[in-house]
């Protein structure tokens, strides 16, 4: 395992892991009275992970089921840095 891959793969844990933070923000409601650390974490992780999943939701539309749409940006980059990282760890 080259240092580089080590490397690029540390990196990649770490966007996952404010990913996975994203997805558990956006589950948790914003409070209705001022600023509290929930919006402002909210805040820090849509600023990190957003440049990333912004060009993926333009090119593949959220799906319809019924009268709910599923954005699915998410998910697919979710998996592809999950397959990038093992890929880097086999460098």
């Amino acid at each position: 395992m080259s240092s580089i891959g080590t490397l690029l793969a540390i990196v990649l844990l770490l966007f996952a892991l404010v990913m996975v933070a994203r997805a558990v923000l956006d589950w948790i409601p914003a409070p209705s009275f001022g600023g509290g650390w929930s919006v402002r974490a909210r805040e820090l992780t849509h600023r990190v992970t957003e440049p990333v999943i912004a060009p993926v939701r333009r090119m593949v539309r959220p799906v319809r089921i019924g009268s709910v749409s599923i954005d699915l940006a998410f998910t697919i980059v979710f998996v592809a840095v999950l397959v990038l990282r093992s890929l880097a760890l086999s460098l």
